[in-house]
């Protein structure tokens, strides 16, 4: 049974002349006498009412009026749902971050929405070591990293410049200070993150390197927990700038620059080949893309593979 002689059969039933219906379609009458003769076979029941001139349906004939209608407004809801996909009206969007790389998706979050404000979007919290097989299971379809995957099956972009701050809450004795080395921080506490990461692995190094003490006697499982913990006044901090831009903009925590301990941190956005990207995927990279051209600074959208 193929959908192309549903569509005769309904065409008879409601015009009840297989001339009429003949007509509505642009077809010859035998070519409509013999669609139905052959659905007929196929059902194993006859449709129409032989005996009658105005094509009135039998039991069977009705019942498959009912599923056929059903089945070619499936159709054109289906057809039409396409179109909304393409044309960005519908459809959905999984991108998979941690607490510190969906800071950067904020704006660009922003944007999109305005752009297309039907498409749904979901940002799944991941461990950055996790998201290159979240992406590749096709769990989500973008990720943020901190690093290249060094996955051949993936493609990236980086889309922001972040570095490693060092804050202090405003009272400190440190606060006013243009510049600090690495030897005036062994007597601090620190207030670190719980979570491992390679930078963490760097910092540690720099301070072994220094002959410093690094005194983490706070460990917290958050950025925000951090954050505020250091607002509090209870020790200092290294987290990523991007984190604490706002807190820094209304004074209540105070960036000093580390001598020798600058760490630079690319942020890309990572994704499937882009042939197989849907829709929503490219346009989110297109959106990406504008808005590094028009904030600039540590924004930006360069495609390495």
């Amino acid at each position: 049974m193929e959908l192309s002689q549903l569509e005769v059969f309904l065409t008879v039933a409601r015009e009840r002349r297989f001339s009429r219906a003949a007509e509505k379609l642009y077809r010859t009458q035998s070519a409509v006498s013999q669609t139905i003769r052959k659905l007929e076979q196929e059902i194993g029941e006859p449709l129409f009412d032989r005996t009658s001139r105005e094509g009135v349906l039998t039991d069977a004939g009705r019942v498959l009026q009912e599923y056929a209608e059903k089945l070619l407004n499936l159709r054109q809801d289906a057809q039409e749902a396409l179109v909304e996909m393409r044309e960005l009206q519908k459809g959905n969007l999984a991108i998979a971050a941690n607490e510190f790389t969906a800071l950067y998706l904020l704006p660009v979050l922003g944007e999109f929405r305005r752009l297309h404000p039907t498409i749904k979007i979901t940002v799944k919290r991941s461990l950055g070591s996790r998201i290159p097989d979240d992406i590749l299971q096709h769990n989500v379809e973008l990720g943020v990293l901190s690093y290249d995957p060094q996955e051949p099956q993936l493609h990236s972009a980086v889309v922001y410049l972040d570095e490693l701050a060092f804050v202090v809450p405003p009272g400190h004795p440190l606060a006013s200070a243009g510049e600090v080395s690495v030897r005036q921080l062994g007597a601090e506490s620190f207030v670190a993150h719980i979570v491992t990461s390679p930078y963490r692995d760097k910092v540690i190094e720099a301070f072994r390197r220094h002959k410093t003490p690094l005194h983490m006697d706070v460990e917290l499982p958050t950025l925000q927990a951090i954050k505020r913990f250091v607002c509090m006044g209870n020790g200092v901090a290294l987290v990523p700038e991007i984190s604490v831009e706002n807190e820094i903009a209304r004074g209540e925590l105070v960036r000093i620059p580390v001598r020798d301990l600058h760490f630079q941190r690319k942020l890309r956005l990572v994704y499937r080949q882009e042939a197989t990207l849907s829709h929503v995927g490219h346009a989110f990279l297109k959106v990406a893309e504008q808005v590094a051209k028009a904030r600039g600074g540590r924004y930006c959208f360069h495609r390495e593979k």
